[in-house]
């Protein structure tokens, strides 16, 4: 590797690090800087598929890339910039960017139908968490469209308690704003994924990426269903008025 190469790399490091002390920090303090999410429904916080999308690019895994990019630094290794990669894309995947992330996939799988079937198989699993979090979403979409059409009808017969309405309706940003946070993230994955597809297809890989474009694909739809299921929230919840 180019001593160009590992500087770009220390840099990053740099910054690995420091957002994995930035986000330990935050966590323990209760800090709503990294997203506004306080407030927010638990489900959409605290289960389990609560991080697949919450965070993007080297925020997405300070934590979990940090130690291992560190020892990369620390290590006697006389490529520790592939070091450092190979540590960033276990903890993060393409969240590491195309790039990077092709650049290791090729290191690893020199045979293009193997390492295609790799990609293709990190495709799915970021499909499936797509599915996951839907699902948790729009539990979550459902019960906030309840609470909407009660305040609706609480206003139309002058019954509405405006504190606990206001309440309501607090949470209910929150959830959308979480909710359009993460559909970012996802966006930025079906685009770094089609970004790593069209790198392939450029190297005469058409017959053995289709399967790879079907799955991104597949990805994108599921994202969109849940961009429609949020927009249409937020529809409803732009139509109250408590005065």
């Amino acid at each position: 590797m180019s001593r160009s190469l590992w500087t770009r790399f220390k840099l990053q490091i740099v910054f690995v690090l420091t957002g994995s002390l930035l986000l330990t920090g935050c966590a323990s303090t209760g800090s709503s800087m990294l997203g506004g999410s306080d407030g927010a429904d638990p489900r959409l916080t605290q289960g389990n598929d609560a991080q697949f999308f919450s965070k993007s690019g080297y925020q997405a895994c300070a934590v979990g890339a940090g130690v291992g990019i560190l020892s990369c630094a620390l290590s006697n290794s006389s490529n520790k910039a592939v070091c450092a990669i190979a540590a960033g894309i276990t903890a993060c995947g393409v969240a590491m960017g195309a790039n990077y992330y092709l650049d290791q996939r090729r290191s690893e799988y020199a045979d293009t139908t193997t390492r295609l079937q790799k990609i293709n198989s990190d495709v799915e699993q970021h499909t499936q968490e797509v599915i996951t979090r839907t699902a948790t979403a729009q539990r979550v979409i459902s019960d906030d469209q309840a609470e909407i059409a009660k305040i609706k009808q609480d206003i139309a017969s002058k019954k509405v308690d405006k504190t606990q309405a206001q309440a309501q309706i607090i949470q209910i940003d929150k959830n959308i704003t979480l909710l359009r946070k993460e559909l970012g993230n996802m966006r930025t994955t079906v685009t770094e994924y089609t970004k790593v597809a069209d790198a392939e297809r450029a190297q005469g890989t058409s017959a053995e990426i289709k399967q790879v474009d079907m799955n991104i694909l597949k990805m994108n739809e599921k994202v969109a269903t849940l961009q429609k299921e949020v927009d249409g929230l937020y529809s409803q919840r732009s139509a109250i008025t408590l005065g």
